[in-house]
């Protein structure tokens, strides 16, 4: 029997007018579709509402923050023996599937297998989340580089100051300890902080404050995953960042009047068929420090 493929999808950050033409014909294709929890079951979900009908079998290997039922071992040789099978094989990750996603490293086992192996990039979280909130990850004259992390890692020796953007993935159990860190560096405590959970879900929401703030504006209004942590000076290019923390004179005129799909509580219609509010559900006097 002919082996079959297995091709890593980005299923983006969890809205289906975001997944890639490419990314859909490979699920169209599909016989099994191996996805995560995060963005991947909410893009199935919709493109099932849009009555997409997919005639894959899903098998779901979705984690939780402490919680893996299936290892990441087992999902390596469940990608290998569908393959084996001769079966074509999307494993569907949330955002893209080498941005802190363990792409890579199932690429490499099941290339240890004979199993080709096909990778559709998506569209990492680390960058259209903040934009939905409108932060931009650079901007001219106020950051010209970012870097993207894990909370996980070693923050103590991301570089720059207020200047170099930071993305936190994953960071809301450790905010705390992170906040303090990267305080006492460079950035300061005034450094702005956004905090975008849910980017594109039902229950997004936006939380403005600085590192010497964050943690508690957090425990406060009982922030929880999946969220998106934004740490810079790009912060205050949010229509979000109160008075206090406006960048006003970094500001086009272009740039200072907002746009009427993006104010808040505007509602913003796509190409794809999809209407939702990208702040309605705001409440810009919780959101300052």
């Amino acid at each position: 029997m002919t082996n079959g493929t297995v091709t890593l999808v980005g299923a983006g950050p969890g809205d289906a007018g975001l997944l890639t033409i490419r990314g859909l014909r490979a699920l169209e294709r599909a016989d099994v579709i191996v996805a995560d929890r995060l963005g991947a079951r909410a893009v199935l979900d919709q493109l099932a509402a849009e009555g997409v009908v997919l005639g894959a079998e899903v098998i779901d290997v979705g984690k939780t923050p402490g919680h893996h039922p299936v290892p990441q071992n087992e999902i390596n040789a469940l990608l290998v023996r569908h393959a084996r099978a001769g079966r074509e094989v999307v494993r569907l990750k949330g955002g893209d599937p080498f941005v802190l996603g363990r792409g890579r490293e199932e690429a490499l086992y099941c290339e240890a297998e004979g199993i080709a192996v096909r990778v559709v990039p998506g569209i990492t979280s680390a960058i259209s989340v903040p934009a939905v909130a409108g932060i931009p990850l650079t901007h001219r004259g106020v950051a010209t580089a970012f870097t993207v992390a894990s909370a996980h890692d070693p923050i103590e020796q991301l570089p720059g100051g207020s200047d170099h953007t930071v993305v936190l993935l994953m960071g809301i159990g450790t905010l705390a300890h992170t906040a303090g860190v990267l305080s006492r560096g460079d950035r300061g405590a005034d450094c702005p902080v956004a905090i975008v959970e849910d980017g594109y879900g039902s229950g997004e929401r936006v939380t403005i404050g600085t590192l010497g703030t964050i943690a508690a504006l957090a425990a406060v209004r009982q922030v929880r995953n999946p969220a998106v942590v934004v740490v810079g000076d790009v912060v205050r290019l949010s229509p979000h960042a109160g008075p206090s923390l406006t960048l006003a004179h970094t500001l086009t005129r272009e740039t200072a009047t907002p746009r009427r799909d993006s104010a808040p509580g505007a509602q913003s219609r796509r190409g794809d068929g999809v209407s939702r509010s990208y702040f309605a559900r705001t409440d810009r006097k919780t959101l300052q420090p």
